[in-house]
């Protein structure tokens, strides 16, 4: 891996982003990773500052995920989004590896997920998605689970809009997220409000630099 990531922000404001897609199968190129590409697309149409991204794609084994989440902090990660392993399934230990990562755990993140996702299936009780802070010396990450699913992931990060009068009904994780890298000292983060509108106390916000 190439240090140190922060080195290369085009913008004070631009975000590093880890994406790490959890999976057997796809490590193994049995099928094509659909978790990273939709993550990517989300991204890219809801922050106004285009992210700087580091990848991985790698299987379902504790040890290595763990140790993938505290290398891509090391590096200069500002969040990382996982997808896949947060089911009730033996192999699916995504959840167990991003709290060895943790410093701090940040359990309203999975809640909400939970909430969103049972508006669509009852089966959402099953998923173990987690959310935590990892604090190094003179850095700090976000590092959040979510669903394997295209269409998942963007009902999560996103939320719920009333379909005639675009009013959010159920707000997606996401507007949470830019204040919460403010508060542990991370670049000013921006989205597009007709994406998801980030929520900042009105002491916190300021016009784009």
């Amino acid at each position: 891996m190439s240090l140190p990531l922060q080195s290369q922000r085009q913008h004070p404001d631009q975000l590093i982003i880890g994406l790490v897609s959890v999976s057997d199968r796809a490590s193994r190129g049995q099928y094509q990773d659909e978790g990273i590409p939709a993550l990517r697309r989300w991204l890219d149409s809801a922050l106004t500052v285009g992210p700087l991204y580091e990848e991985r794609l790698i299987p379902d084994e504790r040890p290595l995920i763990t140790g993938t989440l505290i290398d891509l902090v090391q590096a200069g990660c500002d969040l990382i989004l996982t997808t896949g392993g947060t089911g009730p399934a033996r192999r699916d230990v995504t959840p167990e590896a991003t709290l060895d990562a943790g410093t701090r755990e940040m359990p309203g993140f999975g809640e909400q997920m939970r909430q969103i996702s049972l508006k669509f299936v009852p089966t959402a009780i099953l998923s173990r998605q987690v959310a935590v802070i990892r604090e190094i010396q003179d850095h700090a990450a976000l590092i959040i689970n979510l669903p394997g699913q295209p269409k998942a992931i963007q009902e999560t990060l996103e939320g719920l809009r009333d379909p005639e009068s675009g009013r959010v009904l159920v707000p997606g994780i996401f507007a949470a997220v830019p204040y919460c890298i403010d508060l542990i000292g991370g670049p000013y983060a921006q989205t597009r409000d007709e994406v998801v509108q980030a929520f900042r106390p009105k002491a916190a916000r300021r016009e784009s630099r």
